[in-house]
């Protein structure tokens, strides 16, 4: 019976660690943008970058949805490393990892 608690306590404990958001934007990572490819015609591409960061906790999938926004965060930050101002998702989610392209789209 009480290894049943902890297993259902560790359970809710993990679910609540899930829902939270580990990864903060910069200051200037803040104000890239995350667009489409048909949105980013007519800026400069400044290159891409590979984000990742853990897709399981303790051996469970993390909400996808979660990971999603803490990727394109850590997109937008490294985007300002190479003097873009926005980022496409170029490729799917896979075991948390995502490709972004770079565009400077807003002039200096």
């Amino acid at each position: 019976m009480i290894l049943l608690r902890r297993v259902g306590l560790l359970l809710v404990v993990l679910g609540l660690l899930s829902a939270c958001t580990w990864v903060e934007p910069t200051a200037k990572g803040e104000k890239v943008r995350v667009l489409s490819a048909e949105e980013v015609t007519k800026c400069k591409k400044m290159g891409q970058t590979t984000v990742s960061l853990k897709a399981k906790l303790a051996g469970i999938e993390r909400n996808p949805a979660k990971v999603q926004e803490e990727l394109n965060i850590l997109a937008r930050n490294s985007a300002v490393e190479l003097g873009g101002d926005s980022v496409v998702p170029i490729s799917e989610v896979d075991n948390g990892q995502q490709v972004f392209a770079v565009y400077r789209c807003m002039p200096q």
